[in-house]
């Protein structure tokens, strides 16, 4: 009998320390940050533009550049005299400035920049331009 009492007393003593363990799970903190943005802020902040390799685009020259909210502005002519906005994330170019740029990007029309207070006609959203030196 003292057996028994003995083994189911260690076995009461296992599984009371076994319970005191809590399994480990994620839950959000409330000091965490959020990983989403907050409404109304830029979702793109902080994005770096890209360069994009020599011979990789179409080249023009830089006719008009902004930069706003974030973004660079450019208007740009091509050899046949063409002129094209585009956006790219916030990055150095003068006017003047021989680039290279994304041809196959698709064009948005009337596009409003809430930030210039200003509608496109057509614009081109890059991810970045090369200026050629």
């Amino acid at each position: 009998m003292k057996k028994i009492i003995l083994t189911l007393l260690a076995i009461a003593a296992l599984a009371l320390a076994g319970c005191q363990e809590k399994p480990k799970t994620e839950t959000p903190s409330a000091a965490a940050p959020s990983q989403t943005p907050a409404e109304g802020a830029n979702p793109h902040a902080g994005m770096k533009a890209q360069e994009l390799p020599a011979g990789a685009g179409q080249k023009a020259k830089v006719t008009q550049t902004m930069d706003s909210g974030g973004y660079t502005y450019v208007e740009a002519a091509d050899e046949k005299g063409q002129k094209v906005w585009m956006a790219l994330p916030q990055t150095k170019v003068a006017v003047g400035d021989a680039i290279e740029y994304p041809a196959d990007a698709m064009p948005m029309t009337n596009f409003k920049s809430k930030t210039l207070n200003r509608t496109f006609d057509k614009i081109l959203f890059i991810p970045g331009i090369r200026v050629i030196k």
